[in-house]
């Protein structure tokens, strides 16, 4: 009775780990829901996160010629059209097309230049104190809604999507961003749907904070339903600023759709979990179901490290002269580096000293 008990305690143990590697093995997962809401899809995730990494880096030389430390692996072979910088705010977005995926990639990057501890404070002061066009009580974050619309990244962004269309056709749109770039990604998604009426726009962000009211979050669905949300075990961002369920019309609203990645298991059958969420963005059994509490959680995704923490506290550019020729500049310092012809090679500049400029 005791062998077959024992017997019977292995052969559970064996199913256990099957289950776990069938998990955590998957390249891909696919669910469908009902029509006019994302589907999630893994292996797309992680080609996305490595755009919302590597536009966080300073070396500019490095990002348009494809050539940085984050520029590799699942991203191999993308053509940068155009590298849109802000100095004066220490905003940063790039356009391109990604051979592997057909489309074009747009990726705007996170909090840079302060601390990420200060900026996740000023999160919980900012107010919903403005009004979208054409999207009745809808209100957003002032600060992201500028971010994107109010400085030369919506322009810069813009002429870059109309030039890789003449080059490349109408192809699909891909949009991502890490912690306030996923934000920008956001805005800037609503602003082709609506404002350009283009509709083959997917959206992909990484521990995004809360961008708009709860008339805003359903509006957004709708008009960009192929939108998902990436969120990583207690980051503490995409739990800003804070959700008061009974404030309905006032409170932050997250729109849909999340997807959770967290640990499970016991001891030491702990596996990695991708839990596609409901359509409400307010999931109690996903991020919400946890404290948000940490800022490591925040700064890596699928294993790729996010964020700049090189140079904390300030906003660095480094470009190689000769890669300055591309380069056209307003009257406040900012500039797009724009290529003429994006299909040739142009081949890493390397030089025994490299310029270091506009350090704000």
């Amino acid at each position: 009775m005791v062998h077959k008990t024992m017997k019977q305690t292995s052969w559970i143990k064996v199913a256990i780990l099957i289950s776990l590697f069938a998990v955590s093995s998957c390249r891909e997962i696919k669910v469908k829901h009902k029509d006019n809401v994302a589907v999630y899809n893994h292996t797309l995730a992680t080609i996305l996160v490595e755009y919302a990494s590597a536009v966080y880096l300073s070396d500019l030389t490095d990002l348009v010629t494809w050539t940085c430390s984050r520029c590799g692996d699942l991203t191999e072979g993308f053509e940068i059209i155009e590298l849109v910088v802000d100095v004066q705010r220490c905003l940063q977005g790039f356009v391109g097309v990604a051979p592997n995926l057909n489309a074009i990639v747009i990726a705007f990057r996170g909090t840079q230049g302060n601390s990420i501890q200060n900026w996740i404070e000023d999160l919980y002061w900012k107010q919903l104190d403005l009004d979208y066009p054409d999207m009745p009580d809808a209100m957003v974050h002032h600060g992201f809604y500028s971010a994107y619309h109010d400085t030369t990244i919506q322009p810069g962004i813009l002429k870059a999507i109309k030039r890789a269309k003449g080059l490349y056709g109408d192809i699909d749109i891909m949009i991502t961003g890490h912690s306030m770039g996923g934000a920008m990604a956001a805005f800037c998604g609503l602003d082709l749907a609506v404002n350009y009426k283009i509709h083959n726009v997917q959206v992909v962000t990484f521990g995004q904070p809360r961008v708009g009211n709860t008339a805003f979050a359903s509006r957004y669905s709708k008009l960009v339903p192929n939108t998902i949300r990436v969120t990583n075990k207690h980051d503490i961002v995409p739990h800003l600023p804070p959700y008061y369920p009974r404030l309905t019309q006032k409170t932050y609203h997250h729109f849909s759709r999340e997807v959770w990645l967290y640990e499970a298991g016991f001891d030491t059958l702990i596996y990695p979990v991708e839990k596609v969420c409901d359509d409400s963005g307010e999931d109690p059994d996903c991020s919400r179901s946890v404290m948000g509490n940490s800022i490591w959680d925040h700064l890596e995704y699928y294993g790729v490290e996010l964020g700049d923490r090189t140079e904390e506290g300030s906003c660095r550019i480094v470009m190689d002269p000769r890669v300055a020729t591309y380069q056209v500049e307003d009257a406040e310092g900012n500039f797009i580096l724009s290529r003429d012809d994006p299909s040739s090679s142009l081949v890493k500049m390397k030089t025994e000293s490299r310029i270091s400029s506009n350090f704000i």
